[in-house]
């Protein structure tokens, strides 16, 4: 498993399918544990990840920790990734284009955790993920797609500019445990949606 992890890793590292590889310093693979039940996914990296090469490690990646701390869960117990691989310049929103270039990284990553769940940070992850809009709307809810579970939540970084959304992150995360203990012990999870709208 590792094995494979650090093979994709390499491919993404040496990446140029897309114009992001020419702008950015560092390709930013996923990062963390191949054995977790959950994959954080969220939509690029940014400033800091593209300096170090590592994902959510900035201020957004701090919000993260310390919702994940929270919990009761240690960074190193999950596995952490983004949607796209490298820095869209100024942190825009990356491109269709640049979502379904890279989306196969995303997918292999996928593949060799088989989490138990998906954790959908933000937007532009709920969207390419799941085809959906407005996470806030949904935040909180569990999503069934090709047998696949996914639980939505905000994106770390939303909660820089709104405070009031820190507690929201820390309810959801604390929901998203509960959820995996439940299905490590057999028990049905109430799936809130079973395809999006």
């Amino acid at each position: 498993m590792e094995k494979k992890l650090q093979g994709i890793k390499k491919k993404v590292i040496e990446c140029t399918k897309c114009e992001l590889s020419a702008t950015r310093n560092n390709a930013v693979p996923g990062k963390g544990n191949y054995k977790s039940d959950v994959i954080f996914v969220g939509e690029a990296p940014g400033k800091n990840e593209d300096m170090k090469g590592e994902p959510f490690i900035g201020v957004a990646g701090n919000k993260l920790s310390t919702a994940l701390e929270s919990a009761g869960i240690s960074r190193n117990e999950v596995y952490i990734t983004n949607i796209v691989k490298c820095r869209p310049p100024k942190n825009r929103v990356p491109t269709a284009i640049e979502r379904n270039t890279c989306q196969n990284y995303l997918k292999k990553e996928i593949e060799i955790i088989n989490p138990k769940i998906i954790c959908v940070l933000g937007n532009t992850a709920f969207n390419s993920l799941l085809d959906g809009k407005e996470i806030i709307k949904f935040r909180g809810k569990v999503v069934r797609k090709n047998n696949q579970l996914y639980f939505l939540t905000i994106h770390p970084a939303a909660t820089i500019y709104n405070q009031k959304l820190i507690s929201v992150l820390k309810k959801d995360i604390k929901k998203l445990f509960k959820l995996i203990q439940k299905i490590k012990e057999g028990k049905k999870v109430k799936i809130d949606i079973e395809h999006m709208p």
